[in-house]
């Protein structure tokens, strides 16, 4: 095989990922209701990262595994919500996080055969609750800023790579929307995932 030949044979029809293959999925769960959708949101466990934190049900995808794979399995694990009592409405634009991974946030409605089998994890779930739809859409979230600055280390080979010590590394400005429900706190890439499904439904 020439190399023309291997490149189009590991590339042709590939599809693409994040380079360092930290991929993420979460999914967004809704429920029917009287008063209309309602999401399922988890607060997370003393014993990880970010505790206490309100987040969706979703980790790290294992190797081949789909998005949406990922997002289901996830959720059993986590809720023991099978992947049979929701119907997956879809996938939304994914989100490039500053510390290198992508996340893709998957769209699922769960039944209530699915939402009677709820039974948290308590290694990874401190609690459970709902909140309308309508609540974030109606109620605008209190936005802040924050700045992402690059520095390069002392040592680095700026003669090697043809640039001046004073090269313009450049940085970035990261919008936190931030809501308060019945005394949770939803923000972060929680809050940024509802705010950009609420801006795409209009």
């Amino acid at each position: 095989m020439t190399e023309l030949q291997r490149i189009e044979s590991r590339w042709g029809g590939h599809v693409p990922g994040p380079m360092n293959g930290r991929r993420f999925a979460v999914l967004v769960p809704f429920l029917e209701s009287p008063d209309g959708l309602r999401l399922l949101l988890e607060v997370r466990s003393a014993g990880l990262k970010q505790p206490g934190e309100v987040c969706f049900p979703g980790g790290r995808a294992e190797p081949g595994e789909s998005f949406p794979d990922c997002a289901l399995r996830e959720t059993f694990e986590e809720l023991a919500i099978p992947a049979g009592e929701i119907r997956l409405l879809g996938q939304t634009d994914f989100l490039i996080h500053q510390k290198g991974f992508l996340l893709q946030p998957v769209l699922g409605l769960v039944s209530p055969a699915g939402l009677a089998k709820l039974s948290p994890s308590p290694a990874e779930v401190a609690e459970v609750f709902t909140a309308p739809l309508s609540f974030f859409r109606d109620t605008p979230p209190t936005l802040s800023h924050y700045t992402l600055t690059a520095r390069a280390p002392e040592d680095f080979p700026y003669a090697l790579a043809g640039i001046r010590p004073d090269y313009p590394w450049g940085g970035s400005e990261v919008e936190v929307p931030v809501w308060q429900y019945e005394g949770h706190a939803v923000w972060g890439l929680t809050a940024r995932i509802l705010r950009h499904i609420l801006a795409e439904l209009g």
